[in-house]
This record gives C-alpha cells, sequence and structure tokens, in this order.
C-alpha cells in the first residue's frame, strides 16, 4: 500500500534531518512509528504527505490509493461548524453525498458529538477537537491512514473507541501508519514497529524481532526493548 525509501530529508539545502529512512506498510497492517522528540517522525510524516521540498528518495503509494491524514494538532476553519468541515472534506475528495453522510452521522452519533454538530470547533475541548479529525478521517474510507499521535486529549472511553474503529478498517484492508508515543497501547495494536532515533532507523520489525534487536528477553515489553536500544543508541 505505502513504500517509504528516503535517502535524505529536511528543512534547508544541505541540512538533513533524517537519512535513510526505509519501511513499507501493507494492506491491513498498523505500522507503529516510535521515537523520542526530535527522533525524525514529524519530518518523516511531512516527507510522505508531500509537504518538504528538500528531500531525496521515494514515497509510494499502490495505483489508485487514497489516503487520510489525522495530525498531532487538530486543524480547523475558525468560521465553519463540525458539520461543515466534514462537507468541506467531502467536497475535497469529490465523494458523493450518498457516500459519506450516513457514515459521518454514525460517527457523529459514535464519538458523542450530536449536540455539538452544528457548533463552532473553536468551542470544543481538545478531545473533542481530536474526535473530530479522527471523523473527517474515518467517514473518507480512505486505503492508507497516516495519524501522528492520536491519543492525545483522548480519554479512556474515546481511546478505546478509535481502537475498535482501527480493527474495523484494518479488517477492511486499509493500512495504518500511526506515530505514538504511548507505547504499552502500540504493543497491544501494531503488527510492526519502526524505531527513529537522531534522524535514522534504530530498529525496526515485530515485537519479537525489537527484542532480538534489543536482546532484552522473550518476555520483554516494547517499553523495554525501546529504553535498550535508547541507552544503547547514547
Amino acid at each position: 500500500m505505502l513504500k517509504v525509501a528516503i535517502d535524505e530529508a529536511g528543512y534547508e539545502k544541505r541540512e538533513s534531518k533524517i537519512r535513510e529512512i526505509e519501511f513499507e506498510v501493507k494492506s491491513g497492517e498498523l505500522l507503529g512509528l516510535l521515537g523520542s522528540n526530535g527522533a525524525g517522525k514529524s519530518t518523516t510524516i511531512k516527507t510522505i504527505l508531500g509537504l518538504l521540498k528538500e528531500w531525496k528518495g521515494s514515497v509510494t503509494f499502490e495505483n489508485g490509493t487514497r489516503y487520510a491524514y489525522v495530525p498531532e494538532q487538530p486543524v480547523f476553519y475558525d468560521s465553519l461548524t463540525l458539520w461543515e468541515h466534514l462537507e468541506l472534506a467531502a467536497a475535497a475528495t469529490s465523494l458523493a453525498d450518498e457516500n459519506w453522510q450516513g457514515c459521518a452521522q454514525d460517527l457523529i452519533r459514535y464519538f458523542q458529538l450530536e449536540h455539538v454538530l452544528h457548533h463552532l470547533p473553536s468551542s470544543f475541548s481538545k478531545g473533542m477537537r481530536q474526535k473530530v479529525m479522527l471523523i473527517t478521517a474515518f467517514m473518507l474510507k480512505p486505503d492508507v491512514y497516516i495519524i501522528d499521535e492520536p491519543f492525545l486529549g483522548l480519554d479512556p472511553r474515546a481511546t478505546k473507541d478509535f481502537l475498535k474503529l482501527i480493527e474495523k478498517e484494518r479488517a477492511r484492508g486499509a493500512a495504518i501508519l500511526m506515530c505514538t508515543h504511548v507505547l504499552d497501547t502500540a504493543e497491544r495494536v501494531c503488527d510492526r514497529f519502526v524505531l527513529l532515533s537522531n534522524g535514522t532507523i534504530l530498529a525496526k520489525g515485530s515485537l519479537q524481532e525489537m527484542r532480538e534487536w534489543s536482546g532484552t528477553g522473550i518476555e520483554s515489553s516494547l517499553l523495554d526493548c525501546v529504553d535498550t536500544l535508547m541507552e544503547r543508541r547514547i
């Protein structure tokens, strides 16, 4: 679904922030992109989305693949209501009314936002704003999801609801790239991981492969693996 082979990328010429980043996300797979602040996760995502001019390599989506992006910080237009934001997203992706309105209404009920359907998101709490971004992405039914720190602002109930939707979309065949610091949840839901450090890949693979990379033992947690690998890098 998505193949990434970034030789180097940065915000200015001759100042690379990431180097030799290579991985793929397959249909029905959830890949966790891990790393501390400044490791290169955001730069990697921006490169995939085509937001950086200074980069070399390749980012390949399969022919006809549609993707949706959920940013770490929700972005809204001040004058548009929740529903108007959904209408705008549908228009931007050329979705017919019958293909998105029913799904959007179901998601609004699912995340319990019916009472603010015609309100401005600028008045919402952080968790509510995050829910709107998730609704916007899920209603599009893309082939690939690129999700950056989805758990920020979500309460335990909303987190559980989000993870249920993720599983449903994986069963549909969607590929999901998820950037997160929440390692215990990542360990439970991700198929494979890519750990970044100082702009390069420190380790990648399944949990078992991460254990082998770190040498932490067959029962070690993802957090144990990441801590050991990061300490070794230092």
